[in-house]
């Protein structure tokens, strides 16, 4: 079942037009990134579909609600967590939460029972009474996160949710929005591309208001990337493993790099598509004498992916 349903969205802003006939749906329990270049669209589809903007014209459904015509329905059904993350720094975690709470009109008999249940989501419920200013970045997004489920929406949209973060809270952030997704849908707005990769269950591409590319990341790589690479190492003489590699059926170029190995030597190779010359890259090697030390496909980057769909200014 869809729980967001896009159709020919445009929208203008004056003679410039950020969406040209923008149309996608996402499933319940998705986890779906949303890329795009600066400029690209990202941001002004969001503020639709969170009821802060109208549209030039099309249409947008979230839990079978119409964005221009039910706005206070699907802002129900919606926890937004922007890219600036707006918190009241003066304000202890539990009272933000109590307010964010309070906007939302749940019950005054809940609210409690819900702060505390979402601080135990989030993985802060020590940091419960602290002033927000206090906390580390890693806590603020969490809060943060925390303020977007306190209402217990169907639907999550965050928008660069771990940026500024260190290595280690962004694992933290990554294994607390896969948790959620088991539940809710999500939406992920990143341009950290290893962190989409790693999070999200499927990829839409946009560029200049239009969507280029769209599947999961398996998809990606098999509709655009037109040739496969290998990684070859061969203890043994460099130039007679080269000559050897180059006349295997199907390699269209080798390429060497340094390994550290000793009397060993690295070979990128490039073959087409839906060729694997593997098996006989290996009998090769072993029949002229030389020992193979390590082969293995290397799959494209959803980041070279991303540069070949999108226009780079």
């Amino acid at each position: 079942m869809n729980t967001i349903k896009v159709r020919n969205l445009r929208k203008n802003y004056g003679e410039t037009e950020a969406l040209r006939g923008l149309s996608f749906e996402v499933d319940r329990g998705e986890i779906v990134g949303f890329l795009g270049p600066n400029g690209a669209g990202k941001t002004t589809t969001m503020k639709i579909l969170t009821c802060f903007m109208a549209a030039s014209s099309g249409e947008a459904h979230v839990a079978g609600h119409d964005c221009f015509t039910q706005p206070l329905l699907v802002q129900q059904k919606i926890g937004y967590l922007p890219e600036n993350n707006p918190l009241y720094p003066d304000m202890k975690v539990y009272e933000y939460l109590k307010y964010m709470a309070e906007l939302h009109n749940l019950p005054a008999s809940h609210i409690h029972q819900r702060i505390k249940q979402v601080a135990e989501e989030c993985g802060f419920t020590e940091k419960i009474s602290h002033t927000i200013h206090n906390l580390s970045k890693g806590y603020k997004q969490r809060v943060g996160l925390a303020a977007t489920l306190v209402h217990d929406p169907e639907i999550l949209i965050l928008d660069e949710p771990t940026v500024g973060l260190d290595p280690n809270q962004i694992v933290e952030i990554r294994n607390l929005i896969k948790k959620l997704g088991k539940e809710k849908t999500v939406i992920l707005c990143s341009h950290f591309l290893p962190e989409v990769e790693m999070t999200c269950n499927r990829i839409i591409i946009i560029d200049q208001g239009v969507i280029v590319a769209s599947g999961t990341a398996a998809e990606l790589r098999n509709t655009f990337d037109a040739h496969v690479k290998l990684r070859v190492v061969i203890r043994g003489e460099q130039a007679k493993s080269l000559e050897l590699l180059t006349k295997v059926t199907g390699v269209k170029q080798a390429d060497t790099y340094s390994v550290r190995e000793k009397g060993a030597y690295g070979f990128v190779i490039t073959v087409a598509k839906h060729r694997d010359p593997r098996p006989e890259i290996a009998r090769v090697v072993i029949e002229n004498g030389l020992q193979l030390l390590e082969i293995h496909r290397e799959l494209a980057s959803l980041e070279s992916i991303f540069n070949q769909v999108t226009t780079q200014s």
